[in-house]
């Protein structure tokens, strides 16, 4: 069950409380970065497009643009980018995620920027970094994934790899190295003598830095470079998921011998069970244990396992997860405005983050923000003077971070 948000932080502020963020709008990790450092208190502004967001999705439901405010500008207008510089004046950090060029062409890219302000922390978001064969070319999480070996390491052995939705490119190797990257150089633009500077923030890169560990593990020999036969990729039979008898899953995870002795226990096979460290008894031993999960229900697995160290736990969906027990009591999940979403993390003893704004709608906060930052071209036109004539939409492709314009 989620708490309310004010409930979650009712102290608020959260430790980048005074910074200031630009945020030129984008789709997929960027606007994630942005969420994050709102979360954590920043005072984040998303200048959107006219036109709307290129996904077309409605932006009273998207998440990632919560505790924000928002103001339209026009890039490829004089007006727009003048207002976007004005901002970077007064700003602390700028995150953009187009394809690597089009924020200079539209006169808003790091040298403008730093010339007007030398203590920005211009961070950049992109699939492919910006520079390299692929640079200019468009991508999507999948492929990123793909050639970094990452993609490579999921699905069973006698199947092809799978996507683990756009979590791993896209959020874990592109938001939060980004989020990383630009409070790192925040921190340097801030100490005695420090300067601004670019953060080139490529999803390769943060993907590929993920897998280190991995990549030691091979280099040891203790990693197979296939997938499906390694001890964390399903290929061991004590770590991995299994179907119960209802259909549902456990996710089984007892890698020390102390943990699985308690989990062969508990499941009933301590006299059946061959001997773990037999590699060529694996496939017998996975049978049992599949075998064994048939014959009671997700629910029933559950209770057998839930005050135990056999580090066994049912496989949540989406919509169940806010209700478990442990994520309830900690209020891991929150709603606000009707929407139950993740709560901001990681936690704070003193500054804690909390959810504050509901999605920032495209151009509803230029009056606010025009006050906040002083600056009045930001507010919107006098309903009473006389109509101008319509912006047309800026165009966009399909890339999916690397907008071009």
């Amino acid at each position: 069950m989620a708490v309310s948000a004010s409930a979650a932080g009712e102290n608020g502020g959260g430790p980048l409380k005074g910074v200031r963020v630009v945020e030129l709008a984008g789709i997929g990790p960027g606007p994630f970065a942005g969420m994050v450092l709102a979360d954590l208190g920043a005072d984040v502004v998303r200048v959107d497009r006219p036109g709307g967001a290129a996904l077309g999705i409605d932006p009273a439901y998207d998440i990632t643009n919560r505790n924000k405010r928002s103001v339209v500008l026009d890039l490829k207008s004089e007006a727009g980018r003048a207002a976007v510089l004005d901002m970077v004046e007064r700003a602390d950090i700028l995150i953009e995620g187009n394809r690597p060029g089009v924020a200079e062409r539209l006169g808003v890219g790091p040298d403008a920027c730093l010339a007007r302000n030398p203590r920005l922390v211009y961070g950049r978001m992109t699939g492919w970094g910006q520079d390299g064969p692929l640079a200019q070319r468009a991508g999507h999480d999948i492929g990123y994934i793909a050639l970094t070996g990452a993609l490579g390491i999921t699905g069973p052995a006698d199947g092809p790899p799978y996507a683990p939705a756009n979590l791993l490119g896209d959020y874990a190797g592109g938001s939060l190295y980004l989020v990383i990257g630009v409070l790192a150089a925040l921190q340097h633009a801030r100490s005695e003598g420090g300067e601004g500077q670019i953060v080139d923030a490529a999803i390769v890169d943060g993907t590929s830095h993920l897998s280190s560990m991995i990549h030691g593990m091979m280099a040891a020999g203790g990693w197979q470079d296939r997938r499906g036969v390694n001890l964390l990729d399903g290929g061991s039979p004590f770590y991995g998921t299994y179907e119960t008898s209802d259909g549902g899953h456990m996710a089984v995870g007892a890698l020390e011998p102390q943990f699985y002795e308690e989990f062969i226990g508990l499941l009933g096979l301590t006299d059946e069970a061959p001997n773990r460290r037999d590699l060529g008894s694996w496939g017998v031993l996975r049978e049992a244990i599949a075998k064994r999960f048939k014959t009671r229900t997700r629910e029933e697995w559950t209770a057998v396992f839930q005050d135990s160290d056999a580090c066994v736990a049912p496989v949540l969906s989406l919509a169940e997860a806010p209700s478990h027990p442990h994520l309830a009591a900690r209020g891991t999940f929150v709603e606000h405005s009707g929407i139950t979403q993740p709560a901001p993390a990681p936690r704070f003893s003193v500054t804690p983050g909390s959810v504050t704004r509901s999605p920032a709608l495209p151009g509803a906060d230029g009056a606010e923000v025009a006050q906040d930052w002083g600056l009045p071209s930001l507010a919107p036109p006098d309903p009473s003077a006389a109509p101008s004539a319509p912006v047309p939409p800026a165009s966009s492709t399909p890339s999916a971070k690397d907008g071009d314009a």
